[in-house]
């Protein structure tokens, strides 16, 4: 049975790709990587994040090849594939992988609320209120939902001007010598940026809802760029103005850096940064649960609004678990390992099985 296409009326332009990506790019791990990454390749993990960059750009080629040999998203890439049963049931694990993936977002920004405002804030309660703004967004629909994505863009873009503020105590020599770690930390270093890259892989889910998708694989890629020169500005300035041993200490160098900023109407910026972040990890997890409910209503052909619930109920049955840093830890590094194997080595294994299917498939018409 053919796949019904998406309607007109709900798709997007192809220009607005550029901030649905962005804005899943950008999220809770702006806050702290640099401390991460740096444990591996000191202060050369500036070229980590280049590195890592470009080979985002080989995987978005991929996604957009896959999208356009089998038309449409994941579930006919799978269908493609190995047929409807088994392209359904390879589903399961990206529908976990997403509702993890929310989880990991919001857990971790209530972490950083508890660690530097309101220490007695609830985590369930939070998250419930945070989760009813994030049903009442998707149930707008996906256009409502990419509307989310450019504001949350958009509003807080002036944050990035704030870290302007920690310049004028760096000192750029730090980073010197450049290169002095081998190829295997460096490596390692890109490895450990997965976290804070991943989202880009969202396009091979919602392919079939822009218009003119070919028109919007240069916004796409110029996403990924802009995020890998925003990334690789923020590393610079951060290792500017810590000393090596002083950012091991660091769990969430920006905000740190935040406290330094002064301004006549405001004593303590980090607490306008951390609410600010509140509009920028709202996208993250909206089209998380908007991804997970369509393949929920993909593969068991139920609606979405249904899935959107069960995805909701089990982010909110599981956070309240989520106590310590130990675990919060624990699942962004799961997470985090997760999308790694599904951006850096799922996607390219599907690329080649799409294209063998597709050059078997020419031979049997001939």
């Amino acid at each position: 049975m053919k796949e019904q296409p998406v309607p007109e009326r709900l798709q997007i332009s192809p220009f607005l790709v550029f901030y649905l990506v962005m804005s899943m790019q950008i999220g809770i791990g702006v806050l702290g990587y640099q401390r991460i990454i740096a444990m591996d390749a000191g202060y050369d993990a500036w070229i980590s994040i280049l590195f890592a960059g470009a080979c985002i750009h080989v995987i978005v080629w991929m996604i957009y090849k896959i999208g356009e040999t089998v038309g449409g998203d994941i579930v006919t890439a799978h269908k493609y594939v190995v047929g409807n049963f088994f392209g359904k049931a390879l589903c399961f694990t990206f529908i976990g992988y997403f509702i993890l993936y929310s989880l990991t977002v919001i857990r971790t920004f209530i972490e950083v609320i508890q660690v530097w405002m309101f220490p007695e804030l609830s985590t369930f309660w939070f998250s419930f209120g945070f989760m009813i703004l994030c049903v009442y967004i998707i149930f707008g629909g996906f256009r409502t939902v990419v509307g989310t994505a450019f504001f949350g863009l958009v509003l807080p873009a002036y944050l990035l001007l704030t870290f302007g503020w920690a310049i004028k105590f760096s000192n750029f020599y730090n980073l010197l010598p450049i290169w002095d770690h081998s190829i295997k930390e460096l490596l390692t270093a890109s490895y450990h940026m997965s976290l804070t890259f991943i989202g880009f892989e969202i396009i091979i889910f919602f392919y079939p809802f822009i218009k003119e998708p070919k028109k919007s694989q240069k916004w796409a890629h110029l996403a990924v760029l802009t995020t890998t020169i925003i990334y690789t500005i923020l590393a610079i300035i951060t290792f500017a103005y810590f000393a090596e041993d002083q950012l091991a200490k660091q769990i969430w160098a920006s905000l740190t850096m935040w406290k330094i900023v002064e301004m006549p109407f405001v004593e303590r910026f980090e607490y306008i940064g951390i609410a600010n972040w509140n509009l920028i990890i709202l996208p993250n997890v909206c089209i998380s649960i908007w991804i997970a409910s369509r393949l929920i209503k993909r593969v068991f052909n139920i609606r979405q609004k249904v899935g959107v619930f069960f995805v909701v109920a089990a982010v909110l049955s599981v956070i309240h678990f989520l106590d310590t840093r130990e675990k919060i830890n624990t699942l962004n590094n799961f997470v985090g390992k997760m999308g790694f194997a599904f951006t850096f080595i799922y996607i390219p294994l599907l690329f080649a099985a799409v294209m063998i299917a597709k050059k078997l498939k020419k031979g049997k018409k001939k």
